[in-house]
């Protein structure tokens, strides 16, 4: 069997070595190119991340449903799906970042990759070291830096707010503490962990399945509004992008 066949049957795990190391973050690089996945995962473990490689996109979703990536770095001409129609998947029942790696250079696919929730495009080729600088400024926004594992992701600050996830409550700036509901936090876990970014209700819900006449998004989005907004009328943080989801409009730390 071939490398390639091998690889879109399984996917292969590439885990970074060192005392060092920590609990890197953990990255799925979805490449049916044997050559273009080598060069990938030599320059990420080079930097302490961990990673998985899959060549095909039924092989990641099928990985995906054991263990959740921190981001998925994804070439658009997969032999079994469209690289968009992975992406949507994955980030309908998921929040890892997504970096878009491809050979189409068109300013429509790029436009079309970033607006359906894509975190960066990049073009091929490429030059390796870019390639990990902006998967470490994706990380970044997202509040992970490569030494960190996402269990350890338990308090987000922002405006002067901060979000104890593992105990599902809210800290107001004047101290007055608010208990989230599971649902709630689900939505809220979401938009903190990719703000400035716009969110549709299948990712702010995780399911991919959401019918367009449920309405529990929508409920959600207007407690945490009545917590968060100083006007729910007009909200400033949670932000309506008609036609296409939310955007979390605040920076956000973590620790």
């Amino acid at each position: 069997m071939s490398e390639r066949e091998q690889q879109a049957g399984t996917g292969t795990v590439h885990r970074a070595g060192g005392e060092d190391a920590g609990t890197p973050a953990l990255v799925y690089v979805i490449e049916d190119d044997p050559g273009v996945a080598r060069l990938v995962i030599s320059a990420l473990r080079e930097f302490g991340f961990n990673c998985e490689t899959f060549g095909s996109g039924a092989a990641a979703l099928r990985r995906l449903q054991v263990e959740k990536p921190d981001l998925c770095i994804i070439d658009l001409g997969l032999p079994d799906m469209d690289g968009f129609d992975l992406m949507r998947r994955i980030t309908a029942t998921s929040n890892a970042g997504v970096l878009i790696l491809t050979g189409r250079g068109h300013p429509a696919d790029r436009v079309m990759g970033l607006e359906m929730g894509g975190d960066d495009y990049v073009v091929k080729p490429f030059e390796a070291r870019e390639l990990v600088a902006r998967v470490r400024s994706i990380l970044r926004r997202r509040g992970l830096s490569p030494g960190q594992s996402p269990g350890k992701r338990r308090y987000a600050s922002f405006l002067g707010w901060r979000v104890d996830c593992a105990a599902n409550l809210l800290r107001a700036p004047d101290g007055a503490e608010h208990q989230v509901g599971t649902a709630e936090m689900q939505v809220l876990r979401a938009f903190i962990e990719r703000p400035h970014q716009i969110l549709t209700r299948e990712q702010l819900t995780g399911s991919r399945d959401l019918a367009p006449t449920d309405r529990s998004i929508d409920v959600r989005i207007s407690r945490l509004r009545r917590k968060l907004e100083p006007d729910p009328h007009d909200p400033a943080v949670i932000k309506t992008v008609y036609g296409a989801g939310y955007l979390f409009a605040a920076d956000v730390s973590w620790e």
